[in-house]
This record gives C-alpha cells, sequence and structure tokens, in this order.
C-alpha cells in the first residue's frame, strides 16, 4: 500500500522525477536562463492553455477571441522571444535549439496544438534565421519579438508556406504549384516579382503578417526555385483562407491561403545574383527547407514524448482511485489503495508507456544539444574553408572528400592533432545529426503515438472523454498529426537509408557499442549489453545486406528496395534511442549527488530509471532481433523437397548403415535434421529445414542477444512495484 515518502527505505521510488532530476539529465542545470523559461511556459501551458481546454476551446477549429489571447500569454512569458537573438530582442544568447525543445515540452504537455501555435512562429522565421540576408534577418526577427517597455507595437507574427494544395499536399517537397514571375524591372533598379502561391493546412495563417512562402520559376528570367517573404500589406491578394477542419490541434490556427502578391526581389530569402540578365537565387527552396527541417523536426518529436510522461500520473491516479466509494473499500484495504494496481498487468504497462517516454525523451534532448553544439561550428567552419578558397560544385565535393578521410584519420587515432580543427570535427557531429534529426522524429511520434494509444487504453473508458485526467485521449489524437509533421514517417526513413550509412557515423557507432559494453560492466542493470549486442547484429546486418543480393539475384541494400532500408531505420532508430536513455541516467547517477535538493531521493529514482533502462533496452533488442532476422532470412528462397534442396538431407539407408556404426544415431538424427526415407517420403512441411552457410555468425549473435535478455523482466517487476507505491500530487496541476 502507498506510504509516506518519510516511511520508505532510501533505495525505493519516493516520487516522480521533478526539475532538479530533469535539470540535470537534459543537461541545462548551469543555465539559469533555461530554467526560468521552463517555469515561464509551464504557467502558461498550466494556466491559460489548460483552461482552455478544459473549456472546450478544442471544438471549435476556428482562431477565436479565447485562443488569440494566448499570443499576449507567450509573448508575456518569454515564449515568443526565445528564437531571436539579445540584439534583435530576445534574451537568449547562442544556439536555440534546446530552449525550443524545451518550450515544445512543456507546452505539449498540457495540448500540442499551443505547443504548434508557438513553434509555428519560429518556423516561419526559421528560413529567414538559417538563409536570410543580415538584413533579412535583423528586420523580421526584430519585427517578431515581443515589444520592449516603451514601445507602442504589436510583435508580428509568421507562417510557414510549403505544403500546397492536393494533389500536391504531402507528396513531395519538390513539387511546387507556387510560382514566381517577373512584372517590373526598371532600368539599374530592381526588379519587382508577381508572387502566386495557394498553400495548405499552413499554421498560424489565422493571424499571421507575413509568410515565407516556396515557389518556382514560371519565368525563364528567374531561375530554379526559391523561397521568398510575402507580407499583408503587399499589393495584391493576402487571403488567409478558410479554417482546416481538423480533428486535432485545435488551439492552433490552421487555414488554406490563397496569395497572389507583388513584391521586390530584395524579398527572396538569401537574397540572389543577375548572371546574364537571369536572377539567379543565392539558395532553392530545398536547400532553405533542409536548413530548417533538420533541426525543427527535433522539437516536433519532443512534443510527443511530453504526451507520454504526461500520462504516467494520471495513469496512477486513476489505478489507484478506480474501486473506492463502495462499501467494502475501506482506507487502508489494498483495494482501496491500490485499486487496479494489485494487478501485475496494468502496471506492467504503464512501466512501457514510462519506460518509452523516457527513451523518446533522452533521444529528442541529445538531438537538440547536438545542434546547439552543431551551429557555431558550421557558421565557423563556412568562414575557414572559405578562407581555404573552397567554394561550391565540384571544389566543394573534393573537399567534403578529403575532410571525411582525415576524419576517418582521426577516428583510427591516426591524426590526433586533428583534433582542434573545426572542419573535420563539424563532420563528425554533422554525420550523427544528419542520423538523430529523423531518427528522432520518426521514432518519437511513430512508436510514441502507438504507446500513447497504450496509455489512453489503461484509463479504460474514461480515456476516450472530454474531462480525462491529464487530456489523455486529446494527446493521443493530437500525436497522430504529429507523426506526418515535417514529413510523414516515409520521408524521415528514407533519409536515414541514406545518412546512417555514412562511414564517418558508421565509425562513431561502432564506438557506442565498445563505450555500452564498459558501460555494461560498471553498471549491469541499464541493460547495456542486450543493447551493444543488439547494436553489433543491426552493423553485421547493415553490412551484410550492403554485400548480398536476393534469391532472385537483386541487389538488397538500395534506395528503390524500401523492404530493406526502411526497415533498417527503425530498427536503428530503437537502438538510438536507448542508448541514449541510458546516457541520461548515467548522467543522473553522476552528478545528481551535487545537488542537495536531490540527496534523500536520488537512490531510489536512479535504481527505478535504471530498471527503465533495463526494460527499453530488452525492447530494443527485441525489435532488432526480429527485424533484422526477417531481413536476413527472408530475402532467401526457402528449399523445396527435390534433388537439389535435399542434398543435405540424410536418406533412411545411410542410417542404418551407420547404425551399426554408431549406434542410436538413426533417432538422434531423426530429432535434428531432415531424413528422407526409403520410399522418397518426408516429415510433412514446406521443404527442409533452411541452412545457409556464412549466416552462422549472426546466428551465434541472435543466441548471444536473446541471452543478453537475462533479468530484463526482473527489471519490469522492480519497476512496476516502486509505481504501487511512489508518492504523487493529492489532485493534478492543471487546469487551474
Amino acid at each position: 500500500m502507498p506510504v509516506a515518502a518519510s516511511e520508505k527505505q532510501k533505495d525505493d521510488l519516493q516520487a516522480l522525477p521533478g526539475d532538479e532530476v530533469r535539470q540535470v539529465m537534459w543537461r541545462f542545470a548551469g543555465r539559469y536562463d533555461l530554467q526560468m523559461l521552463v517555469q515561464s511556459a509551464r504557467e502558461v501551458a498550466r494556466g491559460p492553455v489548460a483552461r482552455l481546454v478544459a473549456q472546450g476551446a478544442r471544438a471549435d477549429h476556428g482562431w477565436t477571441p479565447a485562443k488569440n489571447e494566448l499570443l499576449k500569454a507567450y509573448d508575456e512569458s518569454g515564449i515568443t522571444g526565445v528564437f531571436m537573438d539579445p540584439e534583435q530582442g530576445g534574451f537568449i544568447e547562442g544556439p536555440k535549439n534546446l530552449a525550443l525543445a524545451l518550450v515544445a515540452f512543456e507546452l505539449a504537455w498540457v495540448d500540442a496544438g499551443a505547443a504548434t501555435g508557438s513553434l509555428a512562429g519560429c518556423l516561419a522565421l526559421a528560413p529567414i534565421h538559417e538563409r536570410g540576408t543580415a538584413e533579412q534577418q535583423q528586420t523580421y526577427l526584430s519585427r517578431c519579438a515581443p515589444a520592449q517597455p516603451g514601445e507602442a507595437r504589436l510583435p508580428w507574427r509568421g507562417a510557414f508556406c510549403l505544403t500546397e494544395p492536393i494533389p500536391y499536399v504531402g507528396v513531395d517537397t519538390g513539387q511546387l504549384g507556387g510560382k514566381v514571375r517577373i512584372v517590373d524591372w526598371p532600368e539599374g533598379g530592381e526588379p519587382v516579382l508577381q508572387v502566386e502561391k495557394r498553400g495548405r493546412f499552413i499554421t498560424n495563417m489565422g493571424f499571421a503578417n507575413f509568410v515565407t512562402a516556396a515557389v518556382e520559376s514560371d519565368d525563364p528570367r528567374i531561375k530554379g526555385t526559391l523561397m521568398v517573404i510575402l507580407e499583408e500589406g503587399d499589393p495584391g491578394t493576402f487571403d488567409r483562407g478558410t479554417p482546416t477542419r481538423k480533428l486535432v490541434h485545435q488551439l492552433s490556427s490552421t487555414c488554406d491561403p490563397v496569395f497572389n502578391l507583388r513584391v521586390p526581389a530584395s524579398r527572396i530569402i538569401g537574397g540572389y545574383d543577375v548572371r546574364d540578365g537571369v536572377i539567379v537565387p543565392h539558395y532553392n527552396h530545398s536547400e532553405v527547407i533542409e536548413a530548417v527541417f533538420r533541426r525543427t523536426r527535433v522539437t516536433v518529436g519532443i512534443m510527443t514524448s511530453a504526451k507520454l510522461l504526461s500520462a504516467v500520473e494520471p495513469v496512477i491516479r486513476y489505478q489507484r482511485s478506480r474501486f473506492r466509494g463502495g462499501a467494502a473499500t475501506g482506507p487502508g484495504s489494498p483495494r482501496y489503495d491500490l485499486g487496479l494496481q494489485m494487478k501485475e498487468d496494468v502496471v506492467h504497462r504503464l512501466v512501457d508507456v514510462w519506460a518509452t517516454g523516457e527513451a523518446s525523451a533522452s533521444l529528442g534532448f541529445e538531438a537538440a544539444r547536438l545542434f546547439d553544439r552543431l551551429d557555431p561550428m558550421e557558421r565557423l567552419r563556412d568562414r575557414v574553408l572559405a578562407e581555404r578558397g573552397v567554394g561550391g560544385g565540384m571544389a566543394a565535393l573534393r573537399a567534403r572528400k578529403q575532410i571525411n578521410k582525415d576524419a576517418l584519420a582521426f577516428l583510427c587515432g591516426e591524426r590526433p592533432e586533428l583534433a582542434d580543427d573545426v572542419v573535420v570535427q563539424t563532420a563528425l557531429l554533422d554525420s550523427i545529426a544528419n542520423v538523430l534529426c529523423p531518427a528522432c522524429k520518426l521514432w518519437n511520434t511513430g512508436v510514441g503515438s502507438r504507446m500513447m494509444r497504450e496509455a489512453v487504453s489503461l484509463m479504460g473508458g474514461y480515456g476516450i472523454t472530454e474531462d480525462c485526467p491529464g487530456f489523455l485521449g486529446y494527446k493521443w489524437m493530437d500525436s497522430q498529426l504529429e507523426a506526418t509533421y515535417e514529413g510523414p514517417e516515409a520521408v524521415q526513413r528514407r533519409q536515414l537509408g541514406v545518412t546512417m550509412t555514412d562511414d564517418l557515423f558508421l565509425m562513431q557507432f561502432r564506438g557506442w557499442i565498445r563505450e555500452l559494453r564498459r558501460v555494461a560492466n560498471d553498471h549491469p542493470g541499464t541493460g547495456a549489453c542486450a543493447l551493444a549486442t543488439a547494436m553489433q547484429m543491426w552493423m553485421w546486418t547493415l553490412e551484410h545486406l550492403r554485400e548480398s543480393k536476393d534469391a532472385d539475384g537483386a541487389a538488397l541494400y538500395h534506395s528503390s528496395r524500401q523492404g530493406v532500408t526502411f526497415a533498417l531505420a527503425d530498427a536503428l532508430c530503437w537502438l538510438l534511442a536507448s542508448r541514449a536513455q541510458i546516457q541520461d541516467v548515467l548522467e543522473l547517477a553522476r552528478m545528481g549527488p551535487e545537488n542537495p535538493a536531490l540527496a534523500d531521493g536520488l537512490p531510489g529514482l536512479v535504481s527505478f530509471l535504471t530498471d527503465l533502462c533495463h526494460v527499453q533496452s530488452a525492447h530494443a533488442a527485441g525489435e532488432v532481433g526480429r527485424i533484422c532476422a526477417e531481413l536476413v532470412f527472408g530475402y532467401n528462397r526457402h528449399p523445396r523437397w527435390g534433388e537439389q534442396d535435399c542434398a543435405a538431407c540424410y536418406s533412411a539407408t545411410e542410417l542404418e548403415a551407420w547404425e551399426s556404426l554408431i549406434p542410436g544415431i538413426d533417432g538422434a538424427a531423426r530429432g535434428l535434421t531432415d531424413v528422407v526415407e526409403n520410399d522418397g517420403s518426408h516429415q510433412q512441411k514446406a521443404g527442409p529445414c533452411a541452412r545457409y552457410e556464412g549466416l552462422e555468425p549472426f546466428q551465434r549473435m541472435r543466441t548471444r542477444m536473446d541471452g543478453c535478455l537475462t533479468g530484463s523482466r526482473l527489471a519490469k517487476d522492480r519497476a512496476a512495484d516502486a509505481l504501487t507505491t511512489v508518492m504523487i500530487p493529492e489532485a493534478a496541476d492543471y487546469p487551474r
């Protein structure tokens, strides 16, 4: 039965993880600015946002005055200014990836629509921030910053307009229906562009003052595609369109706008050159959105992580109170104190939900921190390469090959002096970022949405009601949309199919396997042993598939063979998430004792989170084992009962002859292998058991990995037992 925290053993889980725990795990314990940002975002999420949801605001597709009040709350709390630098009206120095991820996490803890509405403004600015000219950056980021004391102005709001109406919607970001042409080019003056664009599912359109839109040339005097800034005051049509009739994310404004505007060519994001009378944008639209999405996908993935972790407390409260109120269930009885938690099934399933939430949050925040490291290094690298005279085209390609060669030499220990070479170190980080970003988006939203269904089911029929505690039904529905944001799952898998085979990434991946072996030695309860073996199996499978052909002689690992590349990408995501989870728990165990506020409950919390790591590692190993076994064996044709395929079978005549020399071999052989009788009969099955030379290492590895799962179910039992005694607040902290 539940007991007071003071009565619990020191190594028991006393309470749910608090802010001090998360600050250590997610590496912002030393960032006071981020800690204050988290508190501000939480006040907005569990205050005005939660009240809107509780009052039924999600029943309206339109952007109502009540919803519009959220914008003011975002401004006053500092959420709006997160994206800007201090000179532009912001308050955070340096990269903002972790800051934006924390804001997304706090808002999505209550409602993902609110998180989306907040982040959509950053998405609108992202093309300008990543590829805009200095003038464009200063102009638009300053306009979007909240007004400072004494300023009499309203901040601008933006929208990102990439998606086209059907049939283009969601098909391919390379297919654009928007057009741009030159309508006026005065002698010696700036060209004037006519931009026509229709959008589909565009967030923030209900109140946006400007739009960053992707269009393609409809004029021989403009080359290729580009992104352009459109303002509501430009001459022509700036039609916000009708609200989208969404089933989810109703606390964000979504419309299908129509634009037909005249704008100066200086609005081309990143600027342009004029060559032989042709406008040549410095960046095409694909180059802009690539720079944008490789960062913003992370925050979308973290939104789903927040849903899973936010479900833990409401589910525990529901489980314990399920049978209260009956005459036969008084306080102090197991039925009153534990309710449904008397049954192993419900706590085991909640352990799975919590473990998935921890892994997805760890993966997402690891990716966010990585981009914070990478952003300044990329800018410095670009300056260094420019000083070396490395431009674009073939020169850049040759330089990249040499950089990768140097980076591999550094990893092999042959060039230790390159530890301070920013170009090489950026290449190493970049190879990981190119994998972590799509992996986070794919796994967090894909697996996360499936686990949210599990969380909702743990609430019984209550889970799909409007007043379900924690708004779990809404969160389950919202997660379905997040899986399609910024490219559906196929887009992420396609990117992973390319980036996960990069030599720099694979070399570092091998280092992670060695690292996990050391962790398994020092912290065996984390499940690092099973995870390392699963990673080794994944590496072996990848190398095997890249060199092998199927039964018809066709190459297995190929971009068009998505049954192979996509499945292997899915397997990798499980590994990356579980590894990130283990790293975060080790960080808590290492740095937690330095925080006096964590002294009493830290041992029990670390022990519990370690068990969750073990549970998740077992899940990851199981998924990887299944996927890899299907890929390794599944493309071989099963042997049939025929002369060629039966060549390795014993015949009854042979066994009878050997029986006189080796008594008992007849019976033993029949139990271990296929036997063809003298009359040609055989066992009733598809054919002789499949045997394939060269796959013995995989079979040994699979057997070894299965053995590495030893203890994982005991860890799950311990974690489930902890859920029956952990203290939770007496009442939910939102809405309020």
